[in-house]
């Protein structure tokens, strides 16, 4: 049975463009299209809607130890109310530190980094960090343990 948080992270049919257009905040809305850019850059792949708010790009298949399964985007985010939410993989807090220190502003959770505003950030250390959660993903580089 889909959970709501399974239904969340589903890729839509709906356009991003209509998305990024009500983004209300005028400085987000060019932030958000400007990491769209970026992600789209640095996956190779188009921008999609996956549920209601979250701009994804590419997929991968994800198994847990758990044995729990599914597909997500291979890099993601959201531009909410607050700031820019930034889905990458779980630890890069532990895994990536040199580049977070580099990064500026930010705070960070499991998977998640926020960023205010996208002028505010080292845009080097912004795309190895979205870089190397792609990677890890597409079974490139292996997350050190």
């Amino acid at each position: 049975m889909a959970t709501k948080k399974d239904s969340a992270m589903r890729r839509t049919d709906a356009s991003v463009e209509r998305f990024l257009a009500g983004v209300a905040d005028e400085q987000q809305q060019e932030d958000a299209r400007r990491l769209c850019a970026m992600m789209q850059e640095i996956t190779g792949e188009p921008p999609a809607l996956w549920g209601t708010s979250i701009i994804g790009f590419g997929t991968y298949h994800y198994r847990y130890a758990s044995g729990r399964e599914g597909d997500s985007a291979l890099a993601s985010f959201s531009p909410r109310r607050q700031h820019l939410a930034i889905y990458l993989v779980s630890e890069f807090e532990d895994r990536h530190q040199s580049a977070l220190a580099r990064l500026g502003p930010h705070k960070s959770g499991k998977g998640c980094l926020y960023i205010k505003r996208l002028d505010d950030v080292d845009h080097d250390a912004l795309r190895e960090l979205i870089d190397r959660s792609v990677r890890v993903r597409k079974g490139i580089d292996r997350a050190p343990a």
